[in-house]
């Protein structure tokens, strides 16, 4: 074959083998050997270079997450509040340690200051209020009612205006 096109084999072995010597070999990168702490070390130093993916900071924030959020956090506050409050007066009954409604009337009204007073009813009005506002509108949400963008964002600022006038009517009740 190499005789039709007009070379002879020795001709090309010398033209591959120039090709091959003309080559380098030189390495992009070192290798190191590294023990096991090293390297952890490493890893973690890289790990904090790397932002977390997706961030929340690349998206516009949107109502539905505010929303959302606050639901699930006043449900925890609330929750703590109720049950702690049960069971310390579950287990001040069980031990006679004497924790009653009376005790803690009378000791609210004689050490809690009347700008701290207004702030944890004015607090829980409006946390309720919302919590209570926002579970309604789940609840429209479980009947497969305004379940689309526009209605989503009615019933968000429904929600928002309820718990400005519950909450502030709660208030009122209180002071």
């Amino acid at each position: 074959m190499f005789k039709f096109v007009g070379l002879n084999s020795t001709a090309t072995k010398s033209v591959a083998m120039k090709r091959l010597t003309t080559v380098s070999t030189r390495r992009l990168f070192n290798t190191e050997s590294t023990s096991t702490v090293q390297a952890q070390k490493l890893l973690e130093a890289q790990r904090g270079a790397r932002p977390i993916s997706p961030h929340l900071t690349i998206y516009q924030p949107q109502l539905t997450w505010y929303l959302s959020s606050v639901h699930r956090v006043s449900g925890v506050f609330m929750g703590f509040v109720f049950f702690g409050t049960t069971i310390a007066f579950g287990v001040s009954s069980l031990f006679n340690l004497g924790l009653n409604t009376e005790k803690l009337v009378k000791y609210y009204h004689e050490k809690i200051p009347a700008w701290f007073d207004y702030t944890v009813k004015g607090g829980f009005a409006y946390i309720f209020a919302f919590h209570f506002g926002n579970g309604i509108r789940h609840l429209i949400w479980d009947t497969g009612k305004a379940f689309t963008i526009p209605g989503i964002y009615k019933t968000g600022y429904a929600v928002l205006a309820l718990t400005a006038v519950a909450g502030s009517y709660l208030f009122s009740l209180g002071v």
